[in-house]
């Protein structure tokens, strides 16, 4: 065309188009490669000595990259850490917290598991956060805390699990098991709902949460032994164990009977206590009372029997002795406690010398240790 031959044409000269520009580039223009590379050589060449590359240039420089790589391998495990040493990716040691040092990548790695720290995790409940109250509040999460009993109850159960890493068992917890807090979490769920089924509910909700506890505990301790995953479980605490909320106020009238029966047993238990030491301690003075009267009505017995064989024998040496003597003693015995008036008839067989009114047991003085009684007149003597 005529406008080519005219330096661009009827719009003017140089390369540019019919609407008067040329062609203009969108967005910033790429770096030149080869000017960045002459630069960093140029900067190079200033910090070697001479100015070019030369064999002992060449010497410090990788010199310097080797003290740079060979520094790089110290590094600090934390105090609730330790650190696993790999070399070319499998485990051989683990160093205690403070300044360490590992080959330099890629020859040896080092992995920093937080194992001295003791983690918790919550089943049944869960921390949300309260816009509200401007902080965090307890959720309930009724599909981790719902569970089946032994004898067919539902119960609620909220409980918090504390596990460490093993000392020994950092490799097993790193290269064991993937998502260790999802699997510390779903076993002690599994052994917790376990427990539960073979338990009966009124044990749970009263006196057995220690023996739950130790029983989920060691339960999850095998499991997780058995996955090799070098996790310890350091203690299972039941937060909170409630019937359902359906049925909770009737399970509380429950144990409000259970209590005042436990009550009346105590109290009654109490009197027993009191009453029965009282009516053993008299059972036993009345057996010693009368084990004491038996002996002394034997002992006594067995005196008047010999005492019996000792007057016979007396008595066939000499009979009338004896016969005069025992009458004497029995009369002694009959008549020493009774009042005795003897007087004389006066040769009156009538007895007329007597006044017949006068009171003669009034004129004697009374025994106290015997009732007076009046004796019957007899003939002959004196008054004794």
């Amino acid at each position: 065309m005529p406008w080519k031959n005219q330096g661009g044409g009827p719009w003017g000269s140089g390369p540019k188009g019919p609407w008067g520009s040329g062609p203009q580039s969108v967005g910033p223009r790429p770096p030149d490669l080869e000017d960045l590379l002459r630069r960093g050589q140029d900067r190079l060449q200033q910090l070697l000595p001479g100015g070019h590359f030369s064999g002992t240039g060449i010497a410090l420089v990788l010199i310097g990259a080797l003290a740079i790589w060979g520094l790089s391998g110290f590094f600090r495990v934390q105090s609730e850490e330790l650190g696993v040493v790999l070399r070319f990716g499998k485990h051989v040691r683990t160093v205690q917290p403070g300044l360490n040092y590992h080959l330099p990548y890629p020859v040896e790695s080092v992995l920093l598991p937080k194992a001295l720290r003791v983690s918790t995790i919550n089943i049944g409940m869960t921390l949300i956060e309260d816009p509200a109250r401007r902080g965090r509040t307890m959720r309930d999460v009724p599909e981790e805390s719902l569970m089946l009993t032994g004898d067919e109850n539902i119960v609620d159960v909220d409980f918090t699990v504390l596990w460490r890493i093993k000392p020994d068992g950092v490799g097993n917890y790193l290269f064991n098991i993937q998502n260790p807090e999802g699997t510390v979490k779903a076993v002690a769920e599994s052994a917790m709902r376990e427990v539960i089924g073979r338990s009966n509910i009124q044990p749970i909700l009263t006196g057995a949460r220690t023996t739950t506890e130790a029983g989920v505990q060691d339960l999850m301790q095998r499991t997780l032994d058995s996955y090799g995953s070098g996790i310890h479980v350091t203690q299972v605490q039941m937060q909170k164990v409630d019937p359902p909320a359906q049925v909770i106020d009737a399970f509380r009238d429950v144990q409000a009977a259970r209590a005042d029966l436990e009550r009346l047993q105590n109290e009654a238990q109490t009197y027993a206590n009191r009453v029965i030491p009282d009516a053993r301690g008299r059972a036993a003075q009345i057996l010693q009372v009368a084990e004491g009267y038996q002996q002394q009505a034997v002992a006594e017995a067995k005196g008047q029997s010999a005492r019996f064989l000792k007057v016979y024998d007396e008595y066939k040496k000499a009979p009338d002795v004896t016969r005069q003597r025992i009458y004497l003693e029995t009369m002694e015995r009959v008549l020493g406690g009774s009042e005795k008036l003897v007087y004389d008839g006066g040769g009156s067989a009538s007895g007329q010398g007597i006044v017949p009114y006068l009171p003669l047991s009034e004129l004697t003085p009374k025994r106290q240790a015997a009732p007076a009684t009046t004796g019957q007149p007899q003939q002959g003597g004196a008054t004794r």
